[in-house]
């Protein structure tokens, strides 16, 4: 009696492989590893339209990753994929020898069967789970390019020789050569490693012999299908490898494949079985997505059962068109023509509108564009049928971005399409604009219109504020959306400047996509932040930053309250006051707020007097993942906020921004890490404006000192509160203000010797204040550089520097500071009292001059080397000759 076989390997699905590791013995099976990589004899028999590895792979997204994974079948890898790619990274290099080593031997066989796609499918898993290139044997190599080239190999055995050659490359022991190769899939093959070679010289090689190939009648069974994906390989790594007349020779190719393809459909192949019929049916008609029968030429949006070889060849022309157009369609053509006539209503007919051309035939890039326009106009017209599948429905919207793109570089390249690719995308973004779902198509019309509207002499910015103000407003929880509008910003920034002020006025909106969208549009917004700001938003862009955090909470409660039922979305009770967020959304008390937070453009005149209550009622949400993240973009974007603005700040606007500083660090959202390491950038900032403006200190001496005369802030906002001590030591000087007097100085002086009191005054039954000893370091450096200014200050400051010594000694104080600390503290203190023994080097080192040269800057960073030396000439180490 024969024993039956594991249930596993009974109920294995077709083409799957069961390993118990990765390279163990083929026979020794146990769970699946992946999928069987065959292909299929004919993509059209298993799919219901010629997409596939074509047009899907070019636009990215769902059918990119179908088209990666085989053709649109199932995944290559399994739910075991991430612990067989453990074990792939960790073969050392003597086992992957000995299994290389079994499947040569298996290749070397009679007639290589399932054991050898088995073991060369593990060993393309080896060879590509790593980032480092893998070593085999050079013999081993040498065998799997033979067996790539040999025609008897089985053609799934022929494609994973070509992916283990491929994940090897750069590969010093290949000897692949595509110039004898008349089998078009065997080229496309071959073709494919050496590309992947990164040699220019190969590159240029496979580029010729593929035109060739396409020069030329293939003979029968051989289809060109499968040298286009290898030409558009050669176009993206090596464009200037093609000659003129080869350009011109696929242009005609392409025009012919794109405008004149079978509108039949294809044939199903015979199976060959018992019940086949002898009989050949009439092909029938390609048909639309909405089901009609096609009355016009092919397109990517035509449907069918089965394909034809020029259906295919129309699929991946479009999928390489714009890159072909890009490289080869040409500089811009004059077609103005100077005897343009008046339109028909009377008004001016913009020459490029009115030029025509008398029939003549088109040379091949000419022509090439004007079948590619044609088409793209039937893709249009395509789009605004009614699919009968949700799958043609994203088709629809992809073809009608590729489509609109085309369309405008072609009218780059000759404006005599311009005025007809005015009024059709005129009709569509009527057609479209109110539909969310084709938002994504809205950004390539915009872009057209911002190229080609002053040639068209049509007025475009109903196209633009509707692209502005409604889409970031409704759609910028839309991730890929997101992303695509703020790189369309940033491709725009000068024309926007130059043309319209919609971009400005709408920079709020702009602001959602990053606030919901922070972590992967953070790297976009530090290019385009530096557009958004001139004298005229920067203050509103820097109240804007600090609430971001908070615009990402105010998101999420719209967001919640739009997708409540009609029910529950009354307004509430003015009288009463609201429990929740989502009840005060629309409560009379806080709806004014969550509007101008919420608001679509630049509204400085409409801001209320205090976001402070809707920040303590977001307060709830301030542990959200996404306003976590959000939060963690804004000193990132702070700083290069104040790098910007000091570029074109003047004195008024310097002051404006250190006043909102000040008031605004007790404005914030409560997220304890967010306040921290804004205070951080505020600081060294408030530092720097100082710097570029002295004479703020004293015109702003109000501001500062009611900050500074305040013990919590240096408790609270320690990073600003010592910045801010800093400044007024370094730049409180007649040096860099006449307005510096001596009655200036003492006002200053009071108010930080009471703070520095308070901190260090040592209570018999109260604890000590506990600040950074950064903090008691710089005031102690700020009072000694204010003394060296008066002198009648000195005594005052040495008098309380004597003291320092028991401060540092106190219990209370020791308990609170390290001994690191506590004696940098102690240091500073003694070498600040002895500089002040000496007032005239004192005011010398204190006060150094305004640095306007590098060698100033140099001297007055060498302050603590000045200190160190008047400390060793007033205090010589023991046993040495009193000076």
């Amino acid at each position: 009696m024969t024993t039956p076989a594991p249930r596993a390997a009974r109920e294995q699905p077709p083409g799957r492989v069961l390993v118990p590791d990765l390279l163990c013995d083929p026979s020794r099976r146990a769970e699946p590893l992946c999928s069987s990589r065959r292909v299929p004899a004919d993509p059209a028999r298993r799919t219901g339209r010629p997409w596939g590895t074509a047009f899907a792979a070019y636009r990215g997204g769902a059918g990119a990753r179908r088209a990666r994974d085989g053709h649109g079948g199932p995944g290559m890898f399994t739910a075991a994929a991430e612990s067989f790619l453990r074990q792939a990274r960790e073969i050392q290099q003597e086992e992957l020898r000995r299994f290389a080593a079994r499947v040569s031997a298996l290749l070397q066989g009679p007639e290589p069967g399932p054991e050898a796609v088995d073991g060369l499918q593990r060993l393309h898993l080896t060879v590509a789970a790593t980032k480092y290139p893998r070593k085999l044997d050079g013999e081993f190599v040498e065998l799997l390019q033979t067996v790539l080239c040999s025609p008897k190999s089985p053609e799934q055995i022929q494609v994973l020789c070509a992916a283990i050659l491929r994940e090897m490359s750069p590969c010093n022991d290949l000897i692949l050569s595509c110039d004898e190769i008349q089998d078009t899939k065997l080229l496309s093959l071959v073709s494919s490693v050496l590309l992947a070679q990164g040699n220019k010289g190969e590159v240029a090689a496979v580029g010729q012999r593929v035109v060739k190939a396409l020069e030329r009648r293939l003979p029968e069974g051989q289809s060109a299908r499968f040298l286009l994906p290898v030409l558009a390989n050669v176009l993206r790594l090596s464009p200037g490898s093609l000659t003129e007349e080869q350009i011109d020779v696929v242009s005609k190719k392409l025009a012919d494949w794109l405008r004149y393809a079978s509108i039949q459909q294809g044939m199903a192949q015979p199976s060959g079985g018992f019940f086949s019929s002898p009989r050949t049916k009439q092909p029938a008609p390609i048909t639309e997505v909405d089901g009609a029968v096609a009355t016009d030429f092919f397109t990517v949006l035509s449907v069918a059962q089965h394909y034809t070889q020029d259906q295919w060849l129309n699929v991946q022309t479009f999928s390489m068109l714009r890159n072909w157009l890009l490289c080869y369609g040409g500089k811009e053509l004059n077609t103005l023509n100077p005897g343009a006539r008046a339109g028909v209503d009377g008004s001016e007919t913009p020459p490029v509108c009115a030029a025509g051309r008398a029939g003549r035939p088109l040379p091949p890039r000419e022509r090439l564009r004007d079948k590619a326009f044609e088409y793209c106009q039937r893709l249009i017209e395509q789009s605004s049928r009614r699919p009968l599948k949700k799958d043609d429905g994203d088709l629809q919207k992809a073809c009608l971005i590729e489509a609109v793109t085309i369309m405008d570089i072609i009218c780059k390249q000759d404006s005599f399409y311009v005025c007809r690719a005015v009024s059709c995308l005129k009709v569509l973004h009527s057609r479209i604009c109110g539909d969310g779902t084709y938002a994504r198509a809205l950004l390539p019309i915009a872009q057209f219109f911002l190229n080609h509207s002053k040639l068209a002499a049509v007025d475009s910015d109903a196209i633009y504020k509707h692209l502005f103000t409604d889409i970031p407003a409704q759609l910028f929880h839309n991730p890929s959306l997101a992303f695509e509008f703020v790189q369309f910003c940033k491709d725009n920034t000068q024309l926007f400047t130059d043309s319209s002020s919609i971009f400005r006025q709408s920079f709020p909106n702009l602001f959602k996509f990053l606030a919901w969208n922070s972590p992967p549009l953070i790297s976009e917004f530090v290019d385009l932040l530096p557009f958004l700001l001139d004298p005229d938003t920067t203050i509103e862009i820097f109240h804007l930053l600090l609430d971001l955090p908070c615009l990402t909470a105010a998101l999420d409660i719209q967001l919640r309250a739009a997708a409540l039922p009609a029910s529950e979305k009354a307004g509430a009770d003015p009288a009463g006051k609201p429990a929740t967020c989502l009840e005060a959304f629309r409560h009379p008390l806080y709806k004014s707020l969550f509007q101008y937070l919420l608001r679509t453009k630049a509204a400085p005149e409409d801001a209320p007097e205090s976001l402070v209550p809707l920040r303590q009622l977001l307060g709830s949400l301030a542990g959200s993942p996404r306003v976590v993240q959000c939060a963690e973009t804004v000193p990132v974007l702070l700083e290069l906020f104040f790098r910007v603005v000091a570029e074109f700040a003047d004195g008024s606007l310097i002051n404006q921004l250190v006043v909102l500083l000040l008031q605004r660090s007790d404005q914030l959202y409560e997220i304890p890490a967010f306040k921290e390491d804004v205070y951080r950038v505020l600081g060294s900032q408030l530092a720097t404006l100082c710097g570029l403006r002295p004479a703020l200190l004293v015109e702003l001496s109000t501001e500062i000192l009611e900050f500074s005369g305040a013990v919590s802030n240096i408790q609270s906002k320690e990073a600003i509160f010592t910045h801010l001590a800093w400044a007024v030591g370094e730049f409180l000087s007649v040096s860099h203000d006449k307005r510096c007097t001596v009655e200036q100085i003492t006002r200053f002086f009071e108010p930080l010797e009471a703070v520095l009191f308070e901190i260090t005054q040592l209570r018999p039954q109260a604890s000590t204040p506990s600040c950074a000893p950064r903090a008691i370091s710089v005031l102690m450096a700020t009072l000694t550089k204010l003394a060296a200014r008066s002198q009648d200050l000195i005594p005052r400051v040495s008098m309380f520097l004597s003291k320092m010594r028991t401060f540092v000694q106190s219990p209370a104080v020791t308990s609170v500071y390290s001994d690191e600390d506590l004696e940098e503290i102690l240091i500073r203190a003694t070498e600040l009292m002895n500089l002040l023994k000496m007032p005239s080097v004192a005011q010398f080192v204190l006060t150094p001059p305004v640095a306007s040269t590098q060698f100033q800057r140099e001297v007055n960073d060498s302050l603590p080397l000045a200190l160190r030396m008047v400390t060793q000439l007033l205090e010589p180490a023991p046993g040495s000759m009193p000076v």
